[in-house]
Order: C-alpha cells, then structure tokens, then sequence
C-alpha cells in the first residue's frame, strides 16, 4: 500500500490501513485541511469536485463533499468530469478552489486529491505545504447543523465542449471539410463521455472508438506511452484512418498515432500544436526540462523564445505567466494553451492538432518528419538508502562544470547536440535520468555515460 504526500495532493491506493494507502480516513484529514485553508477564517466558501471514472471514485467523492459540507464549504459537484473540465468548472462559478478525484495515467488501485486555487491552477509550493501542515496539525474546526455546506450538481460537460470551439485557431470548417477518420482509445474513462462530443462538434463523423465505456475497468495500463497501446497502433495499422488520438484516465494528456499505426511520439504532442500556434501568433513558448528539445528549435524558427521550468505542471504555467507564453505544456502529451485556460488539456490539443492537420493537408507520419528528429531514452539508478543524493548531484554539477548546467531542478547537462536531465526520487532512493539526442543509440551511451559517473560519484 501507498500514500504520497506533495504539494499538489494527495495520492495512494485504495485499502490498507489509515497512513499506508488513501483509506476513508486520510481522505477526511487531508480534505479538512484543505478546506481550512481555504475558508482561511472567513464565512462561507465554495468548491467544485469532479472525478474520474475509477471504480473507486463514488466512494472517494462521497467522503469528499460529506466532508467539505461538515466542513461549512457549499459543493458544486460535476461528477464524471476530466481533470480540465474541473479547473474550468472552478473559475466559472467563480468558487474559491477545487478537488478533482484521479490518479491520472496510475493503475485501477490508485486513486488521489488533486487540489486546485480559486483559479482552476494547482496548488503552487507555498500554498501546498500550508496544506500539509494542517493536516498534520489536525486543528480542525467542523461546523454546526445550520452552517452546513449546500451540495449544487452540474455539469460541465458541454461547456468545456463549447470553450474549445470558440478559440479563434480552432478551425471547424477545415477539420469539417477534411472529413477525417479518428480512431480514439478514453481508457475506460472520462474521455470516453466527452470526446465523442467533441469530435461531433468539430464535424469529425467518422470516429472509431475503443474502450470507451467510462466503466473504471482499465482495458489497459492507463499512461498514454507506446507499449501500452497496441490495440489502437493496431486498429491504425489495418488502413483507412487518418489518426489515432489516446488520452489517459482525466483526460489531460494526449497521445497522437500516425495513420500507418507508429507513435507520433508523446513528446511531439506540444511540439506539432505549438507549431499551429506559433505559425498564427508570435511568441514564447515553455516546458520543463526533461521536455524534449524540438520545442526549442520550433519556437526559434518561429521567432520566439523557448524557456525551461521545473518539472511540475504548476512550475511550467509559472514561468509561462512570467514570459508571457502563448503554448506551452509538458513532453508527457500535456498541452497548456493560455487563450482557453491555465492546464493541461487533451480537448484544446485534439481540436488544434486537428485544425493544423486540416491546414497542412499531409498526412500524420508526413507532418512527423517535418519536425527535428530527437530520441529520449529514460533510465534509473537505484542507490543504497546511506546514500546522500543531494551530495552526488552537487557532485555531478562540478563535472560537468565546463557545459551548460542548470540545476532549478536536479542537474540538467546541456552538450551542442544531446543533453542529460537527472532528478532525485521524493520517494525513494533513485535518481531519474532522461537523456536526449539524435538517435536512441546516442541517447542511450550519453545515459549509460553519465550514470557510470553519478555510479563513481557515489561510492
């Protein structure tokens, strides 16, 4: 059993004893807490849930608003709704923070407390640890009979839907007139509600849908990454579809198939859409820094400047809100673009990579090779506990003194054409170690190069 506690929330699996996994009784804890920092002494507050379809989500939902409500906070609860959708759902109703109840792209057990800000943004460092100290503090302070908070149902659905289709680069006569083919894999989740809604709205009628049911029961490991779909590279591969779109259980990733049944690659996600932007709207661009370096080369050409963040969605729409991006996201498949609103956001990634496919009139593995060609290889290396991580990095920082180091985030090694990012475990002894380069086979000796250093460095 697992419970993880971050800044962003609270994640764990589902049974087990209070402390080892997300039991009934930390759910009430961490919610309490959350909720004392929200109301922050003063009357009445509100706050938005929305889940999932894990089979765990009623169970974990019902704890939720009971608590909330025990709490003096008046609920509006979407229910089956995608991560976006909720941050959304909280700025329309102007409501004062919100949960959203998924363990994103993590198996059936797992499930979490995403907490979100008054402006439908995760919680940024400061605000997450006032949340845990409160929590550990337990000083809660539940309310009387008659202040009680209200519980208002809606649904966001349609709404989110309609968000999308009035951003001015998403064309809907294009993609209309494209009469393209998808096929799309919702996991087993939310996706599997909203995006045959949004393919009608873009004019995409001919949809090929699998495991679409939002039945909670994962046909497959949920994280969108090449080994875990092989039923859709294969549904691609027989012909007649002209791209294969797969979401992870919130619906705030995306992954893209080529028509021949190849991975677009995950990290070309934001690189392909930031293109469509960047070809419309001068401007910045960001990700973090285990991103992969195209997007660079992309916002150059385009005449914009690229800027790294630490890994993390919150530190990336940070440092977005401070070089005033127009796109931006993560190499995960995640797409942030401002112009709809501040998080990852599968729906805005599907209707602007549509839009631009509609434009481009080539085909998807055509569109592919017009990008720079990188190859990510990720590794670990797993240290004794005795080891001093943060000694070693220092360590790794000194000799690579002579290249382009930062260390916002663990060590990053820029070198001319490759680079290696290593990043400590907050959970376990290992260091992560992402590298990039122009082929899998560089990428791979640039990673087995410097973790035979860190290897040395840690003896």
């Amino acid at each position: 059993m697992s419970l993880i506690k971050s800044i962003s929330g609270i994640r764990g699996t589902i049974g087990g004893k209070p402390g080892d996994g997300l039991s009934p009784l930390d759910i009430v804890r961490f919610v309490s807490a959350y909720a004392t920092y929200i109301k922050n002494g003063k009357g009445k507050a509100k706050v938005v849930v929305g889940r999932d379809a894990r089979i765990s989500g009623p169970m974990v939902r019902d704890i939720v608003v009971g608590t909330l409500q025990g709490m003096g906070v008046d609920v509006v609860d979407i229910d089956l709704a995608t991560t976006p959708t909720t941050e959304m759902a909280v700025v329309a109703e102007k409501a004062d923070g919100g949960i959203i109840l998924t363990a994103s792209h993590n198996p059936i057990q797992w499930n979490a407390l995403k907490l979100l800000n008054a402006d439908g943004e995760f919680l940024d460092a400061k605000a997450g640890n006032e949340v845990l100290a409160i929590a550990a503090a337990e000083d809660f302070d539940y309310s009387a009979v008659e202040e009680l908070g209200q519980i208002t149902h809606k649904d966001y659905t349609d709404y989110h839907i309609q968000k999308v289709l009035d951003l001015k680069l998403v064309d809907v006569e294009a993609i209309r007139k494209a009469n393209f083919t998808v096929a799309v894999d919702t996991v087993n989740s939310v996706g599997g509600i909203i995006l045959p809604k949004l393919f009608k709205a873009l004019g995409v009628n001919n949809v090929i849908g699998l495991n679409t049911e939002a039945n909670g029961r994962f046909a497959h490991n949920p994280e969108p990454i090449p080994q875990n779909l092989t039923g859709i590279s294969e549904t691609m591969a027989k012909g007649g579809v002209d791209v294969g779109f797969v979401v992870d259980p919130d619906v705030d990733r995306l992954a893209i198939v080529c028509e021949d049944g190849q991975m677009f690659n995950e990290e070309y996600t934001i690189v392909a859409v930031a293109d469509y932007v960047l070809s419309h709207t001068l401007g910045n661009t960001v990700t973090n820094l285990s991103s992969s370096r195209a997007l660079r080369d992309v916002t150059e050409q385009h005449g914009g400047v690229y800027t790294a963040a630490a890994v993390g969605e919150v530190n990336v729409v940070t440092e977005m809100k401070r070089v005033n991006a127009v796109i931006g996201g993560e190499g995960n498949g995640g797409v942030i673009y401002p112009e709809c609103h501040n998080g990852r956001d599968a729906l805005v990634g599907i209707a602007l990579f549509l839009s631009h496919l509609a434009h481009k009139n080539m085909k998807v593995s055509e569109l592919k090779k017009t990008y720079p060609a990188y190859f990510i290889s990720k590794n670990r290396i797993d240290l004794s506990p005795s080891v001093d991580v943060d000694a070693v990095l220092v360590n790794v920082k000194k000799k690579y003194a002579s290249e382009k180091v930062t260390d916002i985030d663990g060590v990053k090694i820029d070198f001319k054409d490759s680079w290696v990012h290593l990043r400590k475990s907050n959970t376990e002894p290992i260091i992560r170690v992402y590298s990039e380069a122009h082929s899998m086979d560089e990428a791979d000796k640039l990673a087995k190069d410097v973790m035979a250093v860190v290897e040395e460095l840690s003896r």
